[in-house]
């Protein structure tokens, strides 16, 4: 078995990607997965227990090396007996060299998506399930003041403080990152880009009628949900300056300058 990682920004098409390699008969694809918060947990606890610190360093570290790796293939070889599983979760990508200490030469990919409109989805479905939120809580009153929250706290701004890290340590250059609005503008041209980075031929799907293979109970994420894919592909449709409005988008392009760079968005 084979395992790859899809570590992405949130609303920003991982689900999508997910469903499409779910598609292939030989992928498994998660849902959020919970994975990778399991195994880092047990970091925690083989770093701070004194029942491993009592023990040989040298045998601790390698009986621990052994218990990700074989706990990772483990986990999946009871959910599917497929060669290949994609394993969704944020928390891959900065946790980079941590995996490549027991998994060699990991693959993954990470969706982006232009932030203004990552914030744009989250008030989306803010509008639509308001009686779902806490903001007011944090005094997120007014779009602007939501988007303050969602810039400095998760999921957003823990994936951007991520994002950022990832690429200071030089460890972008191990992930293909592919942007939302080019999986949706030609998606059989950046899924022959995944592919070929996986090192796995390429399986041709209809992009117009797309069969949803991840299923999670979206109420445990609260707004931040919404895990259903539409069945035909379409070009994504910006939406910040509707629903955020000219000012707040620009404020956003400007206050992430490095990021609008890096992924080459135009303001």
């Amino acid at each position: 078995m084979k395992i790859f990682f899809n570590s992405s920004m949130p609303r920003s098409g991982s689900t999508l990607l997910q469903n499409i390699l779910g598609n292939n008969p030989e992928i498994y694809a998660t849902p959020t997965s919970g994975l990778a918060e399991l195994i880092l947990h047990s970091k925690k606890a083989y770093t701070n227990s004194p029942n491993f610190k009592a023990q040989d360093a040298k045998e601790m570290k390698s009986a621990f090396l052994y218990f990700c790796r074989y706990g990772l293939e483990g986990y999946f070889t009871g959910l599917t007996d497929r060669p290949y599983v994609m394993d969704k979760s944020r928390s891959w990508a900065v946790n980079m060299p941590f995996l490549e200490s027991f998994y060699q030469n990991p693959k993954m990919i990470c969706m982006v998506r232009d932030l203004r409109d990552v914030t744009a989805s989250m008030e989306k479905n803010y509008r639509k399930h308001p009686e779902k939120s806490s903001f007011k809580d944090y005094g997120g009153q007014t779009v602007g003041e939501r988007v303050t929250i969602w810039l400095s706290n998760t999921p957003v701004g823990s994936s951007l403080k991520a994002l950022r890290e990832v690429i200071h340590m030089g460890n972008d250059k191990k992930i293909l990152f592919i942007r939302f609005e080019d999986l949706c503008n030609n998606p059989e041209m950046e899924m022959k880009k995944v592919y070929k980075y996986l090192g796995l031929p390429y399986f041709k799907i209809n992009y117009n009628s797309i069969k949803q293979v991840t299923h999670e109970d979206d109420k445990f994420h609260g707004i931040y949900g919404d895990h259903k894919i539409q069945e035909k592909i379409l070009p994504l449709q910006s939406k910040h300056i509707e629903l955020l409005g000219k000012e707040l988008s620009d404020n956003i392009y400007e206050k992430n300058r490095w990021y609008f760079d890096y992924f080459k968005y135009k303001k």
